[in-house]
């Protein structure tokens, strides 16, 4: 049972897949962006874990709404119309064009016609969907991993948002840059962010940077940057001075110069005697170092860990 709460997920084993799946999720992603209202910090366009996989949640359209999941237990993407109209696109072996004219076919059988911008975001040299025929990998095996790890980050993560009385998001994935993240916020205004992120308007990244930030999360690795394979991070947007000094915990825990944040490697934490602890203690110091060293008022933004069934102290 512990080694399948946090499988192992080496990059090299499901590279292809990872890739493929990470733009699946950014054409399921553009139809969230084109149906939802904006809301601060781009939460608009996140998924979520469900039990399955990973949920758009309920999106506005034709006086009702549309559900999409990534069902990783059947390997299927479901689109769900709140009228009882469904329909279901199997996750195989196909290219990314493959996929998003799938994709297209059945929203249309729902009645549902709309454009989405067709170029992926953040992601370097990028191809349109409807022109790539490179990325064409699925493992059914380590996209059930990579959701099984989902899950317990989630479990984790979102035990460790319960300690935070401010202003936090929800434990959400974001399909632009592929990763679980959880972030906290001071409640102050941060500098003028300088953008420069690849396929993504200045202008969303300095609205989702608009305010002092402890942001961490879980990425499943790949990507070509200074950290290949997955791991958990840590940042804090501005870095106060000292961040990169700062004594953070599991001793495995290391700060890349590179990405500017902490990084605990997944295999490094996955090995630890308790998982979950270190997990936790690496979101809890960094964070910590953040706010010590940003000022943060600690004393008024924060709580104890929730407890189940337990009302919270006041």
């Amino acid at each position: 049972m512990a080694s399948d709460r946090w499988p192992e997920l080496p990059l090299a084993a499901w590279r292809d897949t990872r890739d493929t799946l990470h733009l699946w999720t950014q054409v399921v992603g553009k139809v969230r962006l084109a149906l939802t209202p904006w809301l601060n910090h781009s939460w608009h366009v996140a998924l979520y874990v469900t039990a399955r996989g990973l949920t758009t949640s309920p999106m506005p359209c034709k006086g009702g709404s549309l559900e999409i999941e990534f069902d990783f237990v059947e390997h299927a993407v479901w689109l769900r119309l709140s009228n009882g109209n469904l329909r279901k696109v199997p996750m195989r072996p196909m290219s990314v064009a493959a996929f998003y004219v799938e994709m297209g076919i059945a929203l249309s059988e729902l009645d549902l016609i709309f454009t989405i911008n067709p170029m992926p975001c953040e992601i370097p040299g990028a191809i349109p969907f409807g022109e790539d025929d490179v990325h064409k990998s699925y493992d059914p095996e380590y996209a059930r991993r990579f959701f099984r790890v989902l899950t317990s980050a989630h479990e984790v993560m979102s035990q460790f948002r319960t300690g935070f009385l401010g202003k936090a998001s929800p434990v959400h994935f974001f399909w632009g840059s592929f990763d679980l993240a959880v972030t906290r916020f001071s409640g102050r205004p941060a500098p003028r962010h300088p953008g420069g992120v690849p396929h993504l308007p200045d202008s969303v990244a300095r609205e989702a940077y608009s305010h002092e930030v402890s942001s961490a999360g879980f990425w499943p690795g790949g990507g070509g940057g200074p950290v290949g394979d997955a791991a958990f991070y840590s940042y804090a947007y501005p870095a106060p001075d000292g961040f990169a000094a700062a004594r953070v915990k599991p001793q495995a825990a290391l700060w890349s110069k590179e990405l500017g944040e902490f990084v605990l490697l997944y295999a490094d934490m996955r090995n630890a005697l308790d998982p979950d602890a270190a997990l936790m203690d690496f979101l809890q110091s960094t964070y910590a170092a953040a706010a010590d060293l940003a000022n943060w008022d600690r004393a008024m933004l924060e709580c104890g860990l929730g407890e189940k069934g337990e009302v919270r102290k006041i």
